[in-house]
């Protein structure tokens, strides 16, 4: 405490300019019964951490808190932005300097392997996304796509269905074989899920997927037309037509069943792939987004722009502006 009384106060300057310094406090603090000297709060300075110190080793367990609640894929730019939110003010080059002092990453993105194995014999919807991936309010566009994941008991595929407004996972759904049933059970959850949201109004809305055989098949088709949803597929051989969801598909490779392998078996992905899902929707950060989570930017838009979320709305506002026009 003696140190850190004169470490404070030395460098403090008076009104004329002088110095107040080590020795002098030294000998005033003597002179009222405390012992101590110029050499002795040297040897102590330098074995007692400063105040940056201090503070670097209160930031730093925070900083490792973070990293690890999310996966371990943050990088410094995310990692400065949840502290941050969490009003933990600090500057990012100084989050950028103690992670690369403590050997912290974000997640590399890796390679895609192929999962689409046409029909040629199905008939096929017309593509009516053209790889426009940015609609203007959730319940416009939802992406669909399918994902592999090497177990010990054989492979196991990952169906996903995102609102491509915010890139929020709405169903998904894990299995042994890539069927039918396994694209038409991810959509079921993203329909329930909407319903239970009281959103589950889907005039205005299309679902986009390539060109798989699970996606152009009958059952698929018929529940879709139910539902009152847009069917829509991209093209053969080119990955820019459905690229949102395999953004997506790559994401959760990444950040999910790469760094946590090796996997048993499809009960062990399908409790992980829940849990991801559920940190991926009202946790991560996406940039994407605006810095906020996925369903951080739909509730946003739902709260302060109701009519552009609401497709009825929309509907109602385009034709009188075209009665009006007219």
């Amino acid at each position: 405490m003696i140190v850190d009384f004169i470490r404070e106060h030395a460098d403090h300057r008076e009104s004329d300019g002088l110095r107040w310094g080590v020795e002098p406090i030294c000998a005033v603090l003597c002179e009222h019964g405390v012992e101590i000297a110029p050499s002795t709060y040297y040897e102590w300075r330098d074995k007692l951490p400063t105040h940056r110190q201090q503070r670097d080793d209160v930031l730093l367990t925070e900083i490792r808190r973070v990293h690890t609640a999310n996966y371990g894929v943050y990088g410094a730019r995310k990692v400065w932005l949840q502290l941050n939110r969490e009003g933990i003010p600090v500057a990012r080059c100084t989050v950028e300097r103690l992670m690369a002092a403590d050997g912290l990453a974000g997640a590399v993105r890796g390679k895609v392997k192929r999962t689409t194995i046409a029909d040629p014999a199905a008939a096929r919807p017309a593509d009516l996304v053209r790889r426009r991936f940015t609609p203007a309010a959730p319940n416009r566009l939802w992406v669909a796509d399918i994902t592999y994941v090497s177990t010990w008991s054989g492979w196991v595929y990952v169906a996903f269905v995102i609102d491509a407004y915010a890139r929020r996972v709405l169903g998904w759904r894990t299995g042994t074989t890539m069927s039918t049933q396994l694209v038409l059970d991810a959509l079921e959850q993203a329909v329930w899920t909407r319903q239970r949201d009281g959103r589950g109004e889907f005039a205005d809305l299309v679902h986009h997927s390539d060109r798989g055989s699970q996606y152009t098949s009958i059952k698929l088709s018929e529940r879709l037309a139910e539902a009152g949803i847009a069917a829509s597929v991209g093209g053969v051989g080119s990955s820019y037509d459905n690229a949102l969801a395999e953004t997506i598909n790559g994401l959760y490779k990444t950040e999910l069943i790469k760094p946590r392998g090796p996997w048993r078996n499809n009960d062990d992905v399908e409790y992980a792939t829940a849990e991801w899902a559920d940190w991926y929707n009202y946790r991560r950060l996406y940039e994407y987004c605006g810095d906020m989570p996925p369903a951080e930017l739909e509730a946003l838009c739902w709260r302060t722009s109701p009519k552009l979320c609401d497709p009825v709305a929309v509907e109602h506002l385009t034709t009188s502006q075209a009665t009006y026009s007219a």
